[in-house]
């Protein structure tokens, strides 16, 4: 079978899977997630012993340690996807939920039920904890999935997806609403998103070369971010011991993920007390910065900004620094530069905080928290698929809710239209 036809194939079965998994009682789909952890536990050897291989290509391919440490499944990861396995489980079912009802004049009982999106496709790159992460949501939530994960996670994928499917099958469900596909080939990535009759959604997750990529040549809807620029403002007369520990947080703890800070606005009534212990901070941190000219004439050993600084996601020990006027400033800079991925105030000024929230045009908007907090789990959703940054049709963290829709339900009693 040659990977347009096995592809096609792969589709077809995911179409008929959604069918049946999503009408499973959520007992049935709960005992497939809690025996996925168990067997992920019995056979964490084996499967690591697959990782290893995908491990050991990586390093004699020359890729860098942070990328071995995302392909890893240490013990740590493993405990994490099972943790988040039951984390899963023990979350309300969204599938069926009436989100309204109401009555119209003629007597009719109108209302919105959630049910489930499809067939989703998921492309991303070398995360295999990812790949469970994403079938338990998708599981849950009444979705059939076809996972597309990156060529350097091949024997690890598959490894995890056996796991899955014979979970399934264990529990009379259908495997194949779990599947990922086995070819490491980008041909067949491009095949995935011509199947518009049968996938409904096409979720990447990965860098911003990846989601361009799927976003071009996908005929499917396609939900993404492109890049995360998160943005802190320190507002005059904020709390600036606060706004250390918030802003050393947000940029030092991950540096290389999508909701760490790559731009520290700062309001000039604060800036000369601020800088000192923030930078000496940053500095012993590795992190490197660079300023515009206000920032730098405060600090000189501060790296003059470039025009492609502001709206560049480093993701590294990189951050650009800005000293703005006033809150409009800080707005104006945000609503230049942003992704609309995660932006924070730190302030004790309530209507500069409510302002901020109101008018910040980003996924998630925090007051006098780190950026840091964009996130699934930490927004108590349980887990996440990805975060979504072009708004249709979630804005944010995808959990269980966002990986459904709503359809109208009717009760009538005989009524006619005239």
């Amino acid at each position: 079978m040659d990977i347009p036809e096995m592809v096609q194939q792969m589709a077809r079965e995911a179409r008929a899977a959604a069918r049946q998994v999503g009408n499973l009682s959520r007992g049935v789909k709960d005992r497939v997630i809690l025996r996925v952890a168990q067997l992920l536990k019995e056979r964490q050897a084996q499967i690591q012993a697959e990782n290893a291989k995908d491990v050991e290509a990586a390093k004699a391919q020359g890729h860098p340690g942070a990328f071995i440490d995302r392909l890893t499944l240490t013990d740590k990861v493993f405990a994490a996807m099972i943790q988040g396995l039951h984390e899963v489980a023990a979350l309300p079912d969204p599938v069926g939920a009436v989100t309204g009802m109401w009555v119209r004049p003629n007597g009719l009982k109108v209302g919105r039920q959630r049910i489930p999106l499809g067939v989703i496709g998921f492309i991303y790159e070398s995360r295999p904890n990812v790949t469970v992460d994403a079938a338990a949501l998708c599981l849950k939530s009444g979705n059939a999935v076809i996972m597309k994960g990156g060529k350097e996670a091949i024997h690890s994928n598959l490894a995890l997806a056996k796991v899955m499917q014979e979970a399934l099958a264990e529990a009379a469900a259908p495997a194949k609403a779990v599947q990922v596909i086995p070819s490491v080939a980008r041909e067949a990535t491009l095949e995935l998103l011509k199947q518009d009759e049968l996938v409904d959604l096409i979720i990447p997750r990965g860098g911003e070369g990846l989601i361009r990529f799927v976003a071009e040549h996908s005929r499917i809807p396609v939900l993404k971010h492109y890049r995360g620029v998160c943005h802190i403002f320190v507002d005059a007369g904020a709390d600036l011991a606060m706004a250390q520990e918030v802003c050393d947080n947000a940029k030092v703890q991950r540096p290389g993920v999508c909701n760490a800070m790559e731009t520290l606005l700062v309001h000039e009534a604060v800036a000369r007390e601020f800088f000192p212990r923030m930078f000496a901070r940053f500095r012993q941190a590795g992190v490197e910065l660079r300023g515009c000219p206000r920032t730098r004439e405060i600090d000189p050993q501060v790296l003059p900004a470039r025009e492609e600084d502001w709206g560049y996601e480093f993701l590294d020990l990189i951050l650009a620094v800005k000293v703005v006027p006033d809150l409009d400033g800080a707005l104006a800079h945000i609503a230049r530069y942003s992704s609309n991925h995660t932006e924070a105030i730190i302030t004790r000024d309530y209507d500069h905080a409510q302002r901020f929230l109101r008018e910040v045009d980003s996924s998630v908007v925090l007051v006098n928290a780190s950026t840091r907090f964009n996130d699934g789990g930490e927004l108590g959703l349980g887990a996440e698929i990805g975060i979504n940054t072009s708004k249709l049709h979630a804005f944010g963290p995808m959990g269980l809710e966002e990986l459904t829709t709503t359809k109208f339900i009717v009760y009538g009693s005989g009524q006619i239209r005239t």
